[in-house]
């Protein structure tokens, strides 16, 4: 076979995948099968894709109008929901539904990759307001607080916090309190260990003076836990009373 009629062969393969390519993109090109709220557009690929361009926000938006997007469905029909979740798609940067979304699930061989949600993606103010789209854990170290999540979290992850309570003192036995019983304010850098049962100031007082301690304006330098003294403070334990 001439070097002519070898070209030819292949340029006639580029022609027919081409046009494969643009006859068939779902079967040629879809790297799996959409999303089922998109299953009707499975044969539609220029609804989203663009010749050459890949899927564009601009067509995402013929159906999902930003305005809308967490307050009305595609047919204008508002959406009912258990919990309020402030919408957060109007504060966006940039629209770029790309970033977050993707609507196929990639074909059998390939792995799933779903974009990775960034807060740099947010405007300001909806960024440093995290409880218009969070709910804090119902546990004692959240519960009555009103600092922001950033206090302790970062917006890179959720997990670990910078911040360990366990560090300063022990949440256990009747220490396991909503953060107001001891944080009286917002400002979670000040607290009192007064108002709790025996915890006043004048018992409190009398208590250390009778055993020679002055210096007990911060309780947490000698008391770590419900369980007794840390070793700043001699490392005796309270027993308990059965």
């Amino acid at each position: 076979m001439t070097r002519g009629w070898v070209l030819l062969v292949i340029a006639a393969n580029l022609i027919g995948l081409t046009a494969l390519v643009f006859h068939y993109p779902h079967f040629m090109l879809a790297p799996g099968p959409l999303a089922p709220a998109h299953a009707s557009l499975e044969e539609k690929c220029f609804s989203c894709h663009a010749p050459l361009r890949g899927a564009i926000a601009e067509r995402c938006m013929t159906c999902h109008m930003v305005a809308d997007i967490g307050l009305h469905t595609t047919t204008g029909a508002p959406i009912a929901r258990t919990k309020p979740i402030a919408p957060f798609h109007q504060g966006l940067t940039s629209q770029n539904c790309m970033a977050c979304h993707t609507d196929h699930t990639n074909a059998a061989l390939t792995e799933r990759s779903r974009p990775a949600f960034s807060h740099a993606l947010l405007s300001t103010a909806i960024r440093e307001n995290c409880s218009s789209c969070h709910t804090a854990p119902a546990t004692a170290v959240h519960s009555g607080t009103s600092s922001q999540c950033t206090v302790c979290h970062s917006q890179d992850r959720w997990k670990p916090a910078t911040f360990d309570h366990a560090q300063f003192f022990v949440l256990d036995r009747e220490h396991n309190a909503p953060c107001t019983t001891c944080h009286k304010t917002g400002d979670l850098q000040q607290y009192t260990c007064y108002g709790c049962h025996e915890h006043t100031e004048a018992n409190i007082s009398a208590k250390h003076i009778h055993e020679g301690i002055s210096n007990f304006t911060n309780c947490v330098s000698c008391h770590r836990s419900a369980h007794g003294e840390s070793r700043e403070g001699g490392g005796r334990e309270h027993k308990d009373d059965d």
